[in-house]
């Protein structure tokens, strides 16, 4: 059965989430999120797209960005396959790092913008108030 298309974004804005494959980390120490943020600037400096907000948890990342140049879909394959061949030499291992394909979410207007960037800012609070069993409510 093919999977479902992508919902393309009028706007050729999205919000991605990438996470790692059976929910483990990919990222192991600051190194790894200073690798992944070159890797995110190498590609956004080519004028492949244009970032506005991200989050790296220990396993998994948010990114709001625009289109550019390329699709978003051939962005991403770039943006991983470099970052997990860097990873798999740095670690020793071989296979998957990503779980499926990346998700996205088309934001087409100003007020959902803010609210997924929001969301993806406070995304690590969450985290650790969840994690220390405290109760949170974020507006």
């Amino acid at each position: 059965m093919p999977r479902t298309a992508r919902k393309q974004s009028d706007s050729g804005i999205y919000h991605v989430m990438a996470r790692g494959i059976n929910r483990q980390d990919i990222f192991k120490d600051q190194n790894d999120i200073k690798r992944y943020l070159e890797t995110l600037h190498e590609f956004k400096d080519a004028d492949l797209f244009t970032l506005y907000g991200y989050c790296f948890m220990k396993n998994h990342v948010h990114l709001l960005l625009r289109e550019g140049l390329e699709p978003l879909g051939e962005v991403m394959r770039k943006i991983g396959s470099s970052y997990v061949y860097w990873y798999n030499r740095k670690y020793e291992r071989v296979g998957y790092l990503f779980q499926d394909r990346f998700k996205s979410e088309p934001v087409e207007d100003d007020s959902y913008f803010l609210t997924v960037l929001r969301y993806i800012h406070h995304n690590p609070l969450k985290a650790f108030f969840f994690m220390n069993g405290a109760a949170i409510t974020i507006i």
